[in-house]
């Protein structure tokens, strides 16, 4: 099968697609035909290596497992002798980061509990764009950020893959939305559901009066004095993009203050990836798609995603 391989850490230039063997599926394991995966913020991680804690479990000095790509959608081609919830030919979409990823290649192997049917009213291209993106919204939003139905919420990096998702699991789960982005991105914020779009090269929201319940934080651009304030008693602040200071006086601050400051570690749950697509056939959330690649295009994508200011998902077609 063709796979984009990479051996050593580095940069996109370091994937070259090849012919490799195989996987076979374990006896609790499913072997997937990938029609589409996308690029998630992860996959440059694995690539580079940085921050270097990501090495103690994908490798101290070279890559443990050397195709990328969590997020997938495809079509279940064999299924070991523990499998009970799928069957040949069911169409599935799923996430492989907690099991050594793969997704970038033309065949893919998978447990169960990873796994969910495909949203019937998406495409493949659609379905792959999902899971990461829309899980960890999802758990920023119920599990650490506790969003209650009329609570005002603010997503920092509104138009990305996690924003864009959260901002619409918000409005189904009845929060009023404020979305912090560019300009150039307000239209698609606006589209998404957002009540509220600021600008951040115009306005700052922490230096305004407004207090939020939930503060939902993607770049990580403000340390935890700036947002605190605009936090009311009570609210949570949540980083799902990397913050060390979250991650190291997250615990501290919110003793101090009565406010709640975590970081998120999102992890696939299966029930979660059953809900959203549950949501999807309802119409109350998509993923905006910013741009297809093909496979031996894996590189351009992930060059693209490492320039930032992504609106959407970049999905491959396999």
């Amino acid at each position: 099968m063709k796979a984009i391989i990479y051996e050593t850490y580095g940069s996109p230039e370091n994937l070259k697609l090849k012919e490799v063997n195989r996987p076979e599926p374990k006896a609790d394991e499913v072997l997937v035909k990938v029609l589409a995966a996308s690029v998630n913020q992860a996959d440059g991680h694995l690539l580079s290596g940085t921050p270097f804690p990501v090495r103690f479990s994908s490798g101290l000095f070279r890559p443990k497992h050397q195709i990328l790509g969590a997020d997938i959608s495809g079509v279940i081609e064999r299924v070991g002798k523990d499998v009970t919830q799928f069957q040949v030919g069911d169409q599935i979409f799923g996430d492989l980061s907690g099991s050594g990823f793969g997704g970038f290649a033309e065949y893919a192997v998978a447990k169960e509990g990873v796994l969910a049917k495909k949203p019937k009213n998406l495409t493949f291209e659609e379905a792959a764009a999902m899971p990461m993106a829309s899980v960890t919204a999802l758990q920023g939003l119920r599990d650490l950020g506790k969003i209650k139905k009329g609570d005002e919420i603010l997503i920092n990096g509104a138009s990305g893959g996690v924003g864009s998702f959260a901002i619409q699991i918000a409005k189904a789960l009845g929060a009023k939305v404020t979305a912090v982005c560019s300009r150039r991105n307000a239209d698609l914020a606006k589209t998404l559901g957002a009540d509220e779009v600021i600008d951040y090269a115009v306005r700052n929201f922490t230096q305004e009066d407004r207090k939020f319940d939930l503060i939902l934080d993607g770049p990580v651009n403000h340390s935890l004095n700036q947002i605190e304030p605009v936090l009311k008693g009570g609210g949570r602040y949540v980083a799902f993009g990397f913050s060390m200071e979250a991650l190291m006086l997250g615990s501290w601050k919110s003793y101090r203050t009565g406010k709640k400051f975590a970081t998120l570690m999102a992890k696939v749950k299966k029930d979660d990836l059953v809900l959203l697509a549950t949501l999807a056939d309802e119409g109350k959330i998509y993923p905006p798609i910013q741009q297809n690649f093909t496979l031996d295009e894996v590189p351009e994508a992930l060059s693209l995603m490492k320039k930032g200011k992504i609106s959407g998902k970049l999905v491959i077609t396999i």
